[in-house]
């Protein structure tokens, strides 16, 4: 081997050594769960709380609310209002959050997570308060139908519906017009890029911007953080199955691109998007194939992961309060600012 080979086959073989020593120390640092994440599961051993697959629709409910729910409001807003909009087969209560300032702001509307079967505006109050604040958006929360009562598509529909009432109608909810954005966490954020689909392919309303927090995409378990994050994190997989069983009319329905992001053949024409992801979440892999699809299509993706944080940790703003969720709404909030002002 001449000098010049030799130099550059060290050069080669020193950098691919750093690129090694490197992904080693960012994947140990990766697989460290947050200290604060880790006492509030600690806390939640010690209960003796059941998980949420073991409990009756009712109890599972009534658990998912007591864990959700803070006792004290961590942010408050300018007003908060409590309304109604058309809807396929009902009015759909919806809550706005109006920032502080001058108005109009642009119009946000979410899209609660809780497997299709949980939650309500009570659960995401305070995260969307945040979310306004954050964002200066005025944000709609909208109240869903919820499964196994109504099950798939009813739920997306609602969405939908609420989502073009309010493109139609900000004035009256004292909105920016002609700008829109969608916001969903967990089964909320594949209600979103749902809510998106619908739109292409339905021909509006136009949605500027998507945020999709630890997305629920694909009706499958699968993946290997599946099988890493199967259980000891909040979330669970059986939790996830029964979530799936109880939202799907059947086997057929989970292989809709509707429910099923990642089984669309074309997410070209969806809004540019903020995807976040968790590490220790069972949900991590196909959050990150959905940002990965979306970016392959041509959509501006910002794929974001907080990679020592759990399923759900943005609504944990009080008993717990844990920084990072602090941290990933301001980020949120900072993206769809950038995206919309």
């Amino acid at each position: 081997m001449n000098p010049s080979s030799k130099s550059q086959y060290i050069f080669i073989l020193t950098n691919t050594i750093i690129r090694f020593h490197t992904k080693l120390v960012t994947d140990a640092m990766s697989s460290t769960l947050n200290s604060q994440v880790e006492e509030y599961l600690h806390g939640l051993s010690e209960q003796g709380l059941p998980p949420l697959y073991r409990l009756s629709l009712e109890d599972a409910r009534k658990t998912y609310r007591d864990l959700s729910v803070p006792d004290e409001l961590p942010s408050s807003v300018a007003t908060v209002t409590e309304r109604t909009v058309p809807g396929p087969k009902r009015d759909i209560p919806v809550r706005i959050y109006t920032p502080s300032g001058d108005g109009p702001f642009p119009p946000l509307v979410f899209f609660h997570g809780g497997g299709w079967l949980l939650g309500d505006l009570e659960t995401h109050d305070a995260l969307c308060r945040e979310l306004a604040n954050a964002s200066d958006c005025v944000v709609i929360a909208v109240d869903y139908r919820l499964a196994p009562e109504h099950r798939f598509p009813a739920g997306l529909e609602d969405c939908y519906a609420a989502t073009r009432w309010v493109a139609n109608n900000a004035e009256t909810i004292d909105a920016e017009p002609g700008t829109l954005a969608i916001a969903g966490d967990s089964a909320g954020g594949a209600l979103a890029v749902g809510v998106g689909l619908l739109a292409r392919d339905r021909g509006g309303p136009a949605i500027d911007y998507q945020v999709l927090a630890y997305p629920v995409a694909e009706y499958a378990f699968d993946t290997e953080s599946y099988e890493e994050n199967a259980q000891g994190y909040f979330l669970t997989r059986k939790d996830m199955e029964r979530f799936w069983n109880g939202y799907l009319r059947s086997e057929l329905d989970g292989r809709h691109p509707y429910a099923s992001p990642l089984r669309s053949q074309n997410l070209e024409g969806l809004p540019p998007s903020f995807v976040l992801t968790s590490g220790f979440d069972p949900l991590r892999d196909e959050g990150r194939q959905l940002a990965d699809r979306l970016s392959k299509a041509g959509v501006s993706t910002r794929d974001v992961q907080y990679d020592d944080m759990i399923h759900g940790f943005l609504t944990m703003l009080a008993d717990p309060e844990l920084d990072r969720a602090h941290e990933a709404i301001e980020e949120i909030g900072t993206a769809v600012r950038s995206e919309l002002q």
